[in-house]
């Protein structure tokens, strides 16, 4: 059977959603934007994928289509402002969860349990947090994933390659500063749509609510 955008298989314990019209929805905006998949899609019911480099918009319209051609059930956070009508019932079908920012105490340990007592959960988010350029990547999804003990999947849009590519999965420790400079490191070869705007350089991690 032809496989021209060489989609992975998810495994039976991967939580699914959608229908075969966003399947085939989702296939024809990643054919005609050129992106294809590269790797195997992990076998884990819950984890967080780690999206990067994130530096436009475009970066959601892959993602949603990535999302809808897997037919991959997934939660992600947004900003609260995005999260009002008639939108905010689109998202929160989606997986959408509103956050604000200034209010930000707590998701941590509240996404952490959520995910220790899920049968099924994939968190999906960006470490950058914004498509601005950031001198120092989020820290809360590896916090998230040490107290959960759940495992970070990095997933990369390459605009040089166009291609969604899966893994590495990692385990994470509770040394955050090793763990995400080993993320920046991977993302570090990967071509952005706008290079300029990424930092994937060794800092130091201070504070556990980035």
């Amino acid at each position: 059977m032809s496989n021209p955008l060489n989609t992975p298989e998810l495994c039976p314990q991967i939580p699914r959603f959608g229908s075969k019209f966003s399947c085939w929805l989702g296939q024809k905006v990643l054919q005609i934007m050129g992106w294809k998949f590269q790797g195997e899609f992990p076998c884990h019911p819950k984890m967080i994928i780690a999206v990067a480099p994130h530096t436009s918009n475009v970066d959601f319209v892959i993602g949603l289509a990535v999302a809808f051609t897997l037919r991959l059930k997934i939660t992600f956070f947004g900003k609260h402002s995005l999260f009002v009508p008639p939108f905010d019932r689109i998202l929160r079908y989606w997986g959408g969860i509103p956050v604000e920012r200034s209010k930000a105490h707590g998701v941590v340990d509240q996404m952490a349990e959520e995910m220790r007592n899920a049968s099924q959960m994939i968190l999906c988010l960006s470490p950058e947090g914004t498509r601005s350029r950031v001198e120092k990547w989020r820290t809360g999804f590896l916090y998230i994933a040490h107290k959960a003990q759940v495992p970070v999947c990095l997933v990369a849009f390459d605009y040089k390659k166009k291609q969604i590519e899966l893994g590495p999965v990692l385990e994470i420790g509770d040394d955050v500063q090793r763990e995400l400079n080993r993320i920046y490191r991977h993302f570090s070869t990967v071509h952005a749509k706008f290079p300029e705007q990424v930092a994937t350089i060794d800092v130091p991690v201070t504070g556990e609510k980035d």
